[in-house]
């Protein structure tokens, strides 16, 4: 079936305020008025609400990259839900590489954020993936399996639709290397695969998948065409408009 494509850029511990309102509005002004594309844009927290005015009249939609499952509370340093809503934001990555590799992130702690995301009306950007090693001692399946069905477990079939998973080959990302495209394929069918036993083939066939592994200008328009990969989730490639643009719109 046809999946509307969604490319989301994710800044990680990029920008000032100033930088970000200058990358915000070139964004918008390159693919702000694409409609075919869901595209959303991804700043460290203290920049989303000068990004979310920047964007304001476009279709780019705002994401936040990480959340706390709590509502509030003795927890410093974290963010909420209901914050990220008062200032607009749509999209929340969870469980990205990064933060289960430096700062404890577990299947557990993803499956309460995802689940908060979710009571919230906001929708999770869920990220999986296997480390170089992992992949390279024959892991790549069983940590792929645990990370899915952790993060999901608990959760409807109706709130499933309503996520986007990421495919993060950890090997891939900010290394230069990237997956081929049928590689990339190969591990997104086995991510539907496991959301087809989990939630039914009708409710799997609805979920995207996007590919985390260094998707860039010259190589988007392949792995977009395979038949799971359904949009990417943009690192260093989303720090400049064209570049983010090629890959929205790859030629």
């Amino acid at each position: 079936m046809a999946r509307k494509k969604i490319i989301a850029g994710n800044w990680k511990m990029n920008t000032t305020v100033e930088e970000a309102v200058a990358l915000a509005k070139d964004v918008a002004a390159v693919v702000g008025s694409v409609s075919d594309v869901d595209v959303a844009v991804c700043p460290p927290y203290v920049n989303l609400a000068a990004v979310a005015e920047a964007i304001k009249g476009s279709n780019v939609k705002l994401g936040a990259q990480d959340v706390h499952w709590e509502a509030k509370g003795a927890f410093t340093g974290k963010v909420s839900c209901a914050m990220l809503k008062s200032v607009g934001v749509t999209y929340v990555i969870i469980g990205h590489s990064e933060q289960r590799q430096y700062f404890g992130e577990t299947n557990e702690t993803v499956n309460k954020k995802t689940k908060a995301t979710l009571a919230a009306g906001l929708l999770p950007i869920v990220c999986v993936g296997e480390t170089l090693d992992e992949r390279n001692g024959g892991k790549m399946d069983a940590v792929i399996d645990a990370q899915v069905r952790g993060g999901f477990e608990g959760i409807s079939a109706a709130d499933a639709a309503k996520c986007v998973v990421a495919y993060e080959p950890v090997w891939a990302i900010g290394t230069g290397v990237t997956a081929t495209s049928a590689q990339a394929n190969e591990a997104h069918i086995f991510i539907r695969k496991i959301l087809t036993e989990l939630f039914g083939k009708e409710t799997a066939d609805t979920i995207r998948i996007q590919y985390g592994g260094s998707m860039k200008p010259d190589n988007a328009k392949e792995l977009l065409a395979m038949s799971d990969v359904d949009g990417g989730l943009i690192g260093g490639a989303a720090l400049k408009a064209s570049d983010f643009a090629g890959i929205v719109q790859p030629k």
